[in-house]
């Protein structure tokens, strides 16, 4: 008899059509041997998908849009170090990607546009036919999540989630031994976004990074728009990158689901202290007078249907060094990242499989010794790749997945709910920290669908 790992490696690789859901069976009539693409919002993000597409044979980049020359000037230097020609361009306005959606020569939208317009673009490009591949953020509102959801089902047309981090070498590694039964029961997990951003959400309108105090139409880059959410909300506003590793391992949405949560917030410092002491701000600067409404650290407690918990840290606006802070703890091991992401870095302990009691584990030696199959199958494309090899390995499965008619190891379902984490968070942090209950976005079916993510080692 085939064990839990090796029914869901055989069924997801070999028997996957038996099980496709509508929106793919749709595409099942012919083979898809070149995927094409149109991208809207080509900022800087959009810049390692773009990269990577243009190095694939099976994809087509067919037309970009963005309301910002600026960002279309930046985007067309991609296509030329590729020498790979321009593609049809949408910059008329915010609204010109809905002609790029208007074309029949496009198979699926990749959308790296400011966070407010993810679910609005994703939902326009699903009626308008196209498959959607959405990059991370936290939703606007918690209907947002619905509608992305109920568009998604009523169109038999798939959307993936892009979050890159559950492709992070350490965390694939960990995950295999998770599969592998080496941490026994999972009990929680920890995750976050701490990053120091203070340099990203204030600029001089110039450069990105760490070159002045101004936010807004002054501004460049994620500075015209994200620093707005911290002037106007309170909540766990970047959710995915801390949660999506942990939800992968604890198989939520595929037979267990998160069902609520508990959010509170530090008071808010960082960012004014940040344009005091700029030399290009000071206490007179008129960024100065701004009251930031987001607290520096934000803490989220969630609760899983089957008893686990987990905890995610929004830190993003004081001095620290990066870290997304996981956690992995079960009855038989746990795994903490103190690192930057390194592959070697972090601490393993698991108290039957060691020598010493009490000491943490020569992490490099494990991680080797379970470094998950598709790391080492594609490390050397992944080498040139953004984020540490993580962005090829999240734009190689949507391509392969779309290629094969097979469902997307991150869909709908995660994205809602992952997504909702920041409205919910946000009224429970307006709430003192009160119990918010999470929307079950599968309507069930969480307690029958089967994990996916990265069984087997080609996509």
């Amino acid at each position: 008899m085939l064990d839990r790992r090796e029914f869901i490696k055989a069924s997801t690789l070999t028997g996957v059509a038996l099980t496709l859901p509508g929106y793919l069976k749709t595409f099942a009539d012919e083979k898809v041997s070149k995927v094409r693409i149109g991208i809207i919002g080509v900022g800087l993000r959009s810049h390692e998908h773009m990269g990577n597409f243009l190095q694939r044979e099976d994809v087509q980049i067919i037309a970009i849009a963005d309301p910002q020359q600026r960002s279309l000037d930046e985007a067309s230097k991609v296509f030329k170090q590729y020498n790979k020609p321009l593609p049809e361009v949408y910059g008329k306005g915010d609204e010109d990607y809905k002609n790029l959606l208007k074309r029949n020569d496009i198979d699926a939208v990749v959308i790296c546009s400011p966070w407010e317009w993810h679910i609005r673009q994703g939902i326009d490009a699903l009626n308008a036919g196209k498959i959607a591949g959405i990059e991370v953020c936290g939703a606007i509102k918690l209907q947002d999540c619905w509608d992305i959801v109920n568009t998604s089902e009523r169109t038999n047309l798939p959307v993936m989630m892009m979050e890159n981090v559950c492709y992070r070498r350490d965390v694939m590694a960990v995950l295999n031994m998770v599969r592998q039964g080496m941490f026994g029961e999972l009990i929680h997990a920890q995750g976050g976004y701490q990053h120091d951003l203070r340099g990203v959400l204030l600029n001089d309108g110039v450069t990105p990074y760490n070159s002045g105090v101004e936010f807004g139409p002054k501004a460049y880059s994620e500075a015209q728009w994200r620093t707005n959410h911290y002037v106007h909300r309170n909540a766990e506003l970047y959710p995915t990158h801390g949660l999506g590793p942990v939800a992968v391992m604890l198989d939520v949405n595929r037979g267990n689901r998160m069902t609520r949560l508990s959010s509170i917030s530090s008071k808010t410092r960082g960012l004014h202290k940040y344009i005091v002491e700029h030399p290009k701000g000071g206490p007179e600067h008129p960024n100065a007078k701004v009251n930031f409404r987001q607290g520096d650290v934000v803490n989220t407690q969630i609760q899983c249907a089957n008893g686990e918990t987990i905890l995610l840290t929004h830190d993003t606006s004081l001095q620290r060094p990066y870290n997304l802070g996981f956690r992995v703890q079960g009855t038989e091991g746990l795994w903490q990242d103190f690192g930057s992401g390194s592959f070697n870095q972090g601490w393993l302990y698991m108290e039957k499989k060691m020598s010493k009691n009490d000491h943490w584990a020569n992490t490099e030696q494990w991680m080797k010794e379970y470094d998950h199959p598709l790391w080492k199958k594609y490390q050397k494309e992944a080498e040139s790749a953004g984020h540490g090899g993580m962005d090829f390995f999240v734009d190689h499965a949507f391509i392969e997945c779309i290629k094969r008619k097979i469902n997307f190891p991150l869909d709908v379902y995660d994205l809602a709910s992952w997504y909702s984490i920041t409205p919910i968070s946000e009224r429970s942090i307006q709430m003192d920290g009160q119990v918010q209950m999470i929307p079950d976005f599968t309507k069930g079916k969480w307690k029958s669908r089967k994990p996916v993510f990265c069984f087997g080692d080609d996509y």
